[in-house]
């Protein structure tokens, strides 16, 4: 390859797809975590002296998220704490096998890890789950624990920030999936770059405008240990569809997963437009746009039989739990199965 872009006398060993450079690899190190540091600042995603749980899977984007965020707190001394916070689904085959990636990011990394599961949390297990369910929907179960999981464990350790790895890959994904679903709500705060959870502890997304692409690459000439293997029940995912329209587009144009998030940053949502307002749920207490959380209907659906229970419309999840209601004690408020969770 050329000699690199920057003109440093050494020689090119990638070209970026985010913005086609030819670089070194020590530029390139330099301008990925640079793009991130600017990201952080320019947003004010961290205030100093603050602790932040980084959400941990084992793949790419966290173990490259409690990487930089190690770098850059070192080099710009943003003086923070971090701590790695990992959800056990219960995925034989996958999930069991990345939390040992996960404890090596602990180690590597010297910072404390808390794992929670949901079987711990819920009483159930993915793998329970999707005996009882099929294939089909799995994700919508386990995309609505996971969020609420790591809301109760940024919550039990007493942090001031989460810290996500999503990319700029994974947004521009999310806002065609809610274009494609004609979901207003969601597409209003997708692009979101902090977000606000239960408890009032801000989520945060240090790599929003890093391409997934730089991430892998980065991962592999830092020789980053990370777990690559897709989750077993992920491909039948309604994702995966807009992943597949977004990788075609990106061919034609790379610049195109930019494009997408700056556009839905753009959104203006018609002032006419009925939005569900936050507030919280009345048998969990966790953030809800709902009397009662989404969690906690799929889990009453887990429950009581009736796993596709919160699968559908919101009208009859919500008759059929007063019907309930009414059958196990007269429709008192003392009916409350889930107060536990």
């Amino acid at each position: 390859m050329s000699e690199c872009s920057r003109k440093c006398g050494s020689t090119a060993v990638l070209k970026r797809p985010k913005t086609g450079d030819k670089l070194c690899k020590e530029c390139f190190f330099e301008a990925f975590e640079n793009e991130i540091h600017f990201t952080i600042t320019r947003a004010k995603l961290f205030r100093p002296g603050s602790t932040v749980a980084v959400a941990a899977s084992g793949g790419k984007d966290s173990t490259v998220l409690a990487y930089v965020l190690k770098e850059l707190n070192r080099k710009y001394k943003y003086n923070l704490k971090f701590i790695l916070l990992s959800i056990d689904e219960g995925i034989t085959g996958y999930r069991d096998d990345s939390l040992e990636t996960v404890k090596q990011n602990r180690d590597d990394y010297e910072m404390p890890l808390k794992i929670m599961s949901y079987k711990d949390l819920y009483g159930w297990t993915m793998d329970e789950i999707v005996t009882e369910i099929g294939r089909k929907n799995n994700c919508t179960f386990c995309g609505v624990f996971r969020r609420q999981a790591l809301d109760r464990g940024a919550h039990l350790l007493k942090v001031d920030y989460l810290a996500t790895g999503h990319n700029a890959d994974d947004i521009a994904e999310t806002v065609l999936m809610n274009i494609l679903r004609g979901d207003l709500a969601r597409l209003s705060r997708c692009t979101s770059i902090i977000t606000d959870s239960a408890d009032g502890i801000p989520r945060v997304k240090p790599l929003k405008y890093a391409y997934e692409k730089e991430i892998v690459m980065y991962a592999y000439f830092k020789k980053l240990v990370y777990f690559s293997t897709e989750c077993i029940f992920s491909p039948n995912a309604y994702r995966g569809h807009a992943r597949v329209l977004l990788k075609d587009l990106e061919k034609i144009n790379p610049s195109i997963i930019m494009n997408i998030i700056h556009s839905g940053e753009s959104i203006k949502v018609n002032e006419t437009s009925k939005m569900p307002t936050l507030q919280n749920c009345t048998r969990c207490g966790y953030v809800s746009s709902q009397d009662i959380c989404k969690a906690c209907i799929l889990l009453e659906g887990l429950n009581t039989g009736e796993p596709k229970l919160g699968i559908g419309k919101s009208s009859k999840v919500k008759k059929s739990l007063e019907n309930r209601a009414k059958t196990c004690c007269g429709g008192t408020s003392q009916c409350n199965s889930l107060s536990s969770t």
